[in-house]
């Protein structure tokens, strides 16, 4: 009822603004006196005139438009509508025999549109910037950083928004050429040396990061500033996260330590590398982990043909498949349940679905678990890559990507070993299979299960401590979308047997990343959080490496990736070393485990010996295997 309410009040508008155009036109065509001839002609035609122009802008669609939102798009609408309407206009006048003087139908078309466009634009403005000025109770003043596209969008959306009680007041930009200049009537007040006095002086309440495109360097120097003004900080997500391109402030969030790195994210043009998953069947085990998930996420995006899910957990898909429910209703997926190391079940999902590509993410991972558990790392990581890599290579998998680590450098864990002697398994694969077979190798991932930042988190929550092993441990870190990102542009460039490596730039320290974390909840670090050191675990490093010194590296097209140089040569005694691992895996004597994996992996080297796995057994809950910090 109001739509239609509104619709009547906008014609009965619109046929006065046509009734003043067509007057006026004639008042300027003679200079404000109109010939006694032309008044009755003007009278006889008027009513005719305002059904043909209003049958025109019904034709362009002028009631069924939300004017408040009007854009270059609707001001063409309303320009093709009155052209259309004086032309219809000046036919009828011609087959009535009452024509006007030729000037009053121009005079005529540009009346209508400026009354009529100016009239619209008018409620827009009316319905937008109205707002901004009205005193709500409990509206908050809003300072936005960044003068760009992205920025103003902000603007314009807290400004069509009073609901949300918040009222930008200032603007922020180090583009000396923007200072001064007005956006959406939001004055742009100077750069990030100007952030504090004008947040006291505009009595800012919260501050906008609206920069996507900045490295993250500029924006951990911004925040060291915003953080002096004691305002709240939100931030727009970085071009890595913002996949669509769409900006809103529904997407604003609390500045995370990952927008604080001070890394450029990696930056691969995906719709040039998805080619290969669209109109394909896409398999990613370990799907519903927090990599396979966003995996599923990312490749959702470039519709694939059908989208397979294969984890042993049945709670991370049923969560997984509600995410993908909302957000890709369209898609075609597949969830299945199962384990990698059972080969009847892999054997069983190829043989029936054949999928086209395979994203290998299934994994245990976590090294201090892994140290108590070292067979069970070696029967998933080992063999049930090897069983999905031969089921890949039967059946007739296109492209097979797996999911490596850093730690499978020079690694002094199980964990680490496991994932190197899968690497190679993919890379021995690569030599006698048409399927192509590549890795793909990156550091920490932040905010994945069981990383560094969860833990940090709930330990700050809980007032401290919070737990770093060594004062000087450092790790490499990179975003879970840049990884996975990652992961689908090396598929994209495989041709078998590579291992992809990401230069992640410089590592970055554990204890920095504690005291940011600290900060960034509000608290002091070693003052109101404690951070106490607890001492290297077993199997942990003070500092991670992405090359073995046997495999070297070549640049690619595409800044920061690399590609290691295959360090594998003989298939026949590494197939042999391998069975020999197999057929221990299945004994008590760690020892011999041990020994077998080292010469598998020669550059592994554990911290312990064999007398520490077996007294693991004897005393599980020994000091030396605590999980204090989780850098996996």
């Amino acid at each position: 009822m109001h739509n239609r309410i509104r619709k009547i009040i906008l014609f009965f508008l619109d046929a006065g603004m046509i009734i003043l155009s067509l007057f006026f036109s004639f008042m300027l065509r003679f200079e404000w006196k109109i010939p006694v001839e032309y008044i009755g002609q003007l009278k006889e035609t008027v009513f005719p005139v305002v059904l043909i122009i209003l049958a025109c802008f019904y034709i362009f669609n002028l009631y069924d438009r939300l004017w408040r939102y009007a854009s270059i798009n609707e001001l063409i609408s309303i320009v093709l509508a009155t052209f259309f309407g004086t032309f219809s206009v000046l036919f009828y006048t011609f087959i009535t025999g009452n024509m006007y003087p030729r000037s009053i139908y121009i005079l005529f078309w540009l009346l209508l549109t400026a009354v009529v466009g100016g009239g619209r634009f008018i409620l827009r403005s009316y319905s937008t910037v109205i707002p901004s000025f009205k005193k709500v109770n409990g509206t908050k003043n809003i300072m936005v950083i960044g003068a760009g596209e992205a920025g103003s969008m902000v603007i314009e959306e807290f400004i069509k928004h009073p609901e949300l009680k918040m009222r930008p007041v200032a603007i922020i930009d180090d583009d000396s050429r923007k200072h001064g200049m007005m956006i959406h009537g939001i004055k742009v007040e100077g750069g990030r040396r100007d952030i504090l006095e004008v947040a006291l002086r505009k009595n800012v309440h919260e501050i906008v990061i609206a920069m996507p495109s900045i490295d993250r360097k500029e924006i951990k120097d911004i925040v060291q500033i915003c953080r002096k003004t004691e305002c709240r900080l939100k931030i727009l997500p970085g071009v890595y996260e913002l996949l669509d391109g769409k900006v809103s402030i529904k997407r604003l969030r609390d500045v995370n330590i990952e927008d604080l790195l001070g890394r450029e994210p990696v930056k691969v043009d995906l719709e040039e590398v998805s080619g290969y998953i669209k109109d394909k069947m896409v398999l990613v085990t370990g799907g519903g982990g927090s990599i396979g998930s966003e995996l599923c996420r990312q490749i959702a995006a470039f519709n694939p043909k059908s989208l397979l899910i294969f984890d042993i957990n049945e709670n991370n898909i049923y969560d997984l498949e509600y995410d993908l429910k909302v957000s890709y209703p369209d898609l075609k997926y597949m969830a299945l349940i199962g384990d990698i190391k059972d080969v009847s079940r892999v054997n069983y999902v190829f043989e029936r679905y054949k999928p086209d590509v395979v994203f290998h993410a299934a994994a245990h991972k976590h090294v201090p678990l892994m140290e108590l558990n070292p067979t069970e790392a070696i029967k998933n990581n080992v063999f049930g890559t090897l069983n999905v890599a031969e089921a890949a290579d039967k059946y007739g998998t296109e492209r097979f990507i797996l999911i490596s680590t850093d730690k499978a450098v020079n690694p002094v864990n199980i964990m680490g070993a496991s994932k190197r002697i899968a690497e190679i398994i993919i890379q021995m694969m690569a030599k006698k299979s048409s399927t192509i077979f590549a890795a793909v190798r990156f550091g920490n991932v932040l905010g994945s299960n069981g990383s560094v930042v969860p833990l940090f988190k709930k330990q700050i929550q809980m007032g401290g401590p919070v737990t770093v092993t060594h004062p000087d441990v450092t790790r490499y870190f990179m975003t879970i979308p840049e990884a996975v990102q990652l992961v689908i542009q090396a598929g994209s460039m495989a041709s078998g047997g590579e291992i992809f490596v990401l230069d992640m730039g410089e590592p970055v320290k554990i204890v920095d990343l504690a005291r940011e974390m600290i900060k960034l909840s509000g608290l002091e670090p070693d003052v109101d959080v404690k951070i106490q050191f607890t001492g290297l675990r077993p199997g942990e490093k003070l500092f991670e490496e992405l090359l073995l010194k046997e495999e070297g590296f070549s640049a690619t097209k595409y800044k920061k990736i690399y590609i290691a140089k295959p360090a594998m040569n003989d298939v026949s005694a590494f197939l042999k070393e391998l069975n020999d691992l197999k057929e221990i895996l299945f004994s008590p004597d760690y020892g011999k485990l041990e020994k077998a994996v080292k010469r598998l992996v020669p550059n592994y080297s554990s911290d312990k010996r064999q007398s520490d796995w077996v007294n693991v057994k004897e005393a599980p809950n020994n000091e030396d295997f605590s999980f204090e910090a989780g850098y996996n």
